[in-house]
């Protein structure tokens, strides 16, 4: 009954598979679930979705295979209600049934159908209607405890049988707009933990075998806590064409700070050359030599540039072509310098991939960088990160 529901699912271009299908519908055969579609709908996202970065567009076919919006509701689909009627009787106290049974499953979907059929525009209030604000069981921002929402963005009285188009997960769909929160879900897959610092976590495991081993008399036992290991060094573009991605940078920087408890960063400008800076209002005044950087820093760390690469080729490839001082070797060899010092590196760029091909410099950086650039995007940043973390 629910195949086309899987094919809806690839036509929105979600990769499930099939196994991940057939374990879906053992789970329902087992009745790991109650009759209910908020539980049927976190089951199916966990049986089928295995990347938090199509979890938005699961819900948007989810919402649209079963109705989610007025225009979209589609009762000539096969809805899996026959397994909701089973586990109704067995899984439901006799009040609860009661309350379902007010109207039944077939009379609500019925009811809705006809009201669909019969109305003609937009309904506000009342208790007969599809609408807002009633207390009619269809609709929106009304009340009815046996109650269907269409078209609502957020629940009221969280008492509807069905809600077809609450979408919790759109930060994480990789096609959205970053914010801090889905930066530092990408940036988590660059982990490596390990216990640090003075003993504070209780060690359950050693303390049950030291206290048995004591013959029961009680041996706490403390680690240290655990902390991501993971050592990082940002180099950010700053000025200029970067201006335009001041908002979406930032957003990166405050969530590296939180997520690596070893990071460093510099600022250059275009092009990285024989110093940087850490402090913009002092860039000239406060130097710092690119090679004490190099020099400072084990391999162990991971380079990450943060810059669009959107400048005249001569900026990366010609002695003096800076366009703020007269510098006595090219870009190009600070690049491949800093990648050598620092085998684990990648670079990671706000302008949309789609124009890089139009950019001379940003091809010639990718060149320069083993085509190790990835987008200021959620799968960007998850790529990236995979990289570095090998």
């Amino acid at each position: 009954m629910l195949i086309d529901f899987f094919f809806a699912l690839r036509s929105a271009r979600l990769p499930v598979t099939i196994p991940e299908y057939l374990g879906l519908l053992e789970a329902i055969k087992a009745g790991l679930i109650g009759p209910s579609m908020d539980e049927f709908y976190h089951l199916a996202r966990m049986s089928l979705v295995k990347n938090e970065a199509h979890f938005d567009k699961f819900d948007r076919a989810f919402s649209t295979y079963f109705g989610g919006k007025i225009a979209a509701v589609d009762l000539t689909k096969d809805i899996p209600l026959e397994w909701l009627r089973k586990q109704l009787e067995r899984e439901l106290s006799a009040e609860e049934r009661a309350a379902i049974e007010a109207m039944g499953w077939d009379k609500l979907m019925d009811r809705i159908k006809q009201l669909l059929e019969e109305q003609k525009e937009r309904h506000e209030g009342g208790n007969k209607w599809i609408g807002t604000g009633g207390t009619s069981p269809f609709g929106a921002h009304g009340y009815n405890p046996q109650g269907i929402r269409i078209g609502q963005e957020k629940s009221r009285n969280r008492s509807a049988v069905k809600v077809w188009d609450k979408r919790e997960f759109k930060d994480y769909d990789d096609s959205v707009e970053l914010n801090t929160r889905s930066i530092k879900v990408a940036l988590r897959r660059l982990r490596k933990f390990a216990r640090q610092g003075a003993a504070e976590e209780l060690a359950l495991d050693d303390t049950i075998h030291a206290t048995a081993a004591a013959g029961g008399m009680l041996d706490i036992k403390m680690v240290p806590e655990r902390h991501n290991n993971v050592k990082v060094l940002l180099l950010m573009d700053v000025g200029g064409t970067m201006d335009d991605h001041i908002h979406r940078v930032e957003e990166m920087f405050s969530a590296a700070k939180s997520e690596f408890k070893h990071l460093d960063f510099y600022y250059f400008h275009n092009c990285v050359y024989d110093f940087m800076w850490k402090n913009n209002h002092r860039r000239f005044s406060e130097k710092i030599p690119t090679w004490d950087i190099i020099r400072k820093y084990n391999k162990d760390y991971k380079l990450i540039f943060v810059g669009d690469a959107t400048m005249s080729p001569y900026e990366i490839l010609q002695p003096g072509g800076s366009v703020e001082y007269n510098n006595e070797e090219p870009g190009a060899e600070w690049v491949q310098r800093l990648t050598h010092a620092f085998p684990h590196h990648a670079w990671i760029n706000p302008e949309p991939a789609g124009v890089w091909q139009y950019r001379q410099s940003i091809g010639i950086m990718q060149q320069l960088l083993g085509n190790r650039m990835f987008p200021l995007s959620l799968q960007g940043l998850e790529s990236a990160m995979r990289l570095l973390s090998k």
